[in-house]
């Protein structure tokens, strides 16, 4: 026994496009016409590559009317095919950038040509080039619309498709998180050209031992200072009662070691001096 699982109505009516993704119908690709015509948002006499036969699989799918396709979206007409004038082209990509199922090969500043089984005679690579060398040559005789088409050739169509469109979403995001790394290393030159410097007493500099001493002082009374401030929101040090020997000893020394370089913290509570 076997389970059939019906597919979403807009997916049926895309499967029923033939694939140029030419943007006539008045949307951008097959996808986003189907989805409309599903959601009762577009009619479905839009396409003219699919012409009068297209228009007749489309109404027996949905159980309405066979109509006369809207022409206000362009003519049933013999499929072209583009074609590049290779002494013209100045490869500018330009017709590249355009095409929606990358039938277009070249590189830039180099000559550009079009795989005429790729082409679905979309138009889309004209209006860019800046040097008008690309022509669209009837390619069908007398052939229009699905006469003029077939299935297999609006899968592979759809398929190039949608392979564009996924490898361009990675190609943003991969583009998006070069700038984010380029703005947040940019952040960190900035904070660390921002952060404040120890100062120090220009009168010491010339000794280098009164220089040291300088720098160290500078660096007890900044942390003095975020002691003190720690203690007025209630984060100051913990477990300074009842401390062992051997802890005490250390505190000892370093006690020692900052009053032999006459480093003492003023007012310290902690200085022997003061016990």
């Amino acid at each position: 026994m076997t389970v059939t699982v019906s597919k979403p109505l807009a997916e049926r009516i895309e499967d029923l496009l033939p694939q140029t993704q030419c943007t006539k119908c008045g949307y951008p690709a097959c996808r986003p016409y189907a989805q409309a015509i599903a959601a009762g948002e577009a009619n479905y006499n839009q396409c003219p590559p699919g012409g009068a036969k297209g228009i007749a699989r489309l109404a027996a799918l949905l159980g309405k009317p066979v109509i006369p396709l809207d022409v206000t979206h362009g003519e049933e007409r013999p499929r072209p095919v583009a074609v590049i004038d290779e002494n013209v082209c100045i490869g500018c990509t330009l017709c590249m950038q355009a095409c929606p199922v990358d039938a277009i090969v070249g590189a830039a500043k180099q000559m550009h040509t079009v795989i005429p089984e790729l082409c679905t005679g979309c138009d889309l690579c004209v209006p860019p080039c800046p040097v008008d060398c690309i022509a669209m040559i009837p390619v069908t005789g007398d052939a229009t619309g699905w006469d003029a088409w077939s299935q297999p050739q609006a899968d592979d169509a759809r398929t190039r498709h949608d392979r564009r469109i996924a490898r361009q979403a990675r190609e943003q995001a991969l583009a998006e998180a070069r700038a984010n790394a380029r703005q947040a290393a940019r952040d960190g030159v900035a904070a660390a050209q921002e952060a404040p410097t120890p100062k120090v007493d220009e009168t010491t500099t010339e000794d280098p031992e009164a220089k040291k001493r300088a720098i160290i002082q500078a660096a007890l009374e900044h942390a003095r200072k975020k002691k003190e401030e720690m203690a007025k929101l209630g984060a100051g040090p913990k477990n300074t009662e009842h401390v062992s020997a051997a802890v005490q000893a250390q505190i000892d020394a370093a006690d020692a070691r900052r009053r032999r370089l006459g480093m003492n913290e003023p007012d310290d509570p902690n200085d022997n001096d003061s016990h």
